[in-house]
């Protein structure tokens, strides 16, 4: 799943870049903002972005409003976001290039925008992720964010108020997420949910249990159980 934030003040065309971005991939979900605020807000949040699309100028009829680079300025100070995507969205033909020099744009798109140009973008990016990056999930422990790699999650199981990760080495306790959340967070071909409070890496899998309703895990002694609402969809899933 791919997290964009758009930022752009003018509400049509913040509507406009939605719906694109939207109907490009059901993996996008997409948060917008219309102010620096709004972005500001979003940015200090436990979502980990993979895309910006951010307007150069925030500032309606002031052309010397520069905000979106501003933004871009402030989230290039975040270590995770150091090499993450920024496309500038602008009508101003010689911001591209302020951009491009300090921030490192991976490009930029000219007013009005085509959607056929947003798309191509995307793609790009979305291509680029799935080939340079493994997958990875920002969670809160103990105050802190922490980006754990998903081939590291054997399975996640829903616990009082929050979700506990089965990893390789450790088991971690993530509380105020639910499992369904945390679903919406990791790839979702990558992970299988097997009862209301499970859901298991398909690549930690050694064999699925039907009969006695298990799920047998590679390379250690866990089982994790199938629930009689999941037992059909699994059994799919088994015969192909």
């Amino acid at each position: 799943m791919t997290h964009i934030l758009i930022l752009e003040d003018d509400r049509s065309s913040l509507k406009a870049l939605s719906r694109i971005l939207v109907d490009c991939s059901e993996d996008i979900v997409v948060h917008a903002a219309s102010s620096y605020e709004e972005a500001k807000k979003l940015l200090d949040g436990d979502t980990r972005y993979g895309l910006f699309l951010l307007d150069v100028n925030l500032g309606g009829e002031n052309r010397e409003d520069i905000g979106g680079i501003l933004f871009a300025r402030e989230l290039r100070e975040q270590f995770r976001y150091t090499f993450t995507p920024v496309v500038m969205v602008t009508s101003v033909g010689a911001m591209e290039m302020q951009a491009y020099r300090e921030l490192h744009c991976y490009q930029y798109i000219m007013k009005p925008f085509l959607p056929a140009q947003v798309r191509e973008v995307v793609q790009k990016v979305l291509e680029k992720e799935k080939q340079e990056e493994p997958p990875a999930v920002v969670v809160k422990r103990d105050g802190v964010n922490y980006q754990v790699k998903c081939a590291d999650i054997r399975y996640i199981e829903a616990i009082h108020r929050g979700i506990r990760l089965h990893l390789k080495e450790e088991n971690w306790e993530i509380p105020y997420v639910t499992l369904k959340q945390m679903l919406q967070k990791v790839p979702k071909d990558m992970f299988l949910q097997c009862h209301r409070m499970f859901a298991v890496n398909r690549r930690e899998v050694e064999y699925y249990d039907t009969v006695n309703r298990i799920v047998k895990l590679k390379d250690c002694l866990d089982t994790v159980e199938i629930g009689v609402t999941y037992k059909a969809e699994i059994g799919r899933i088994i015969s192909g």
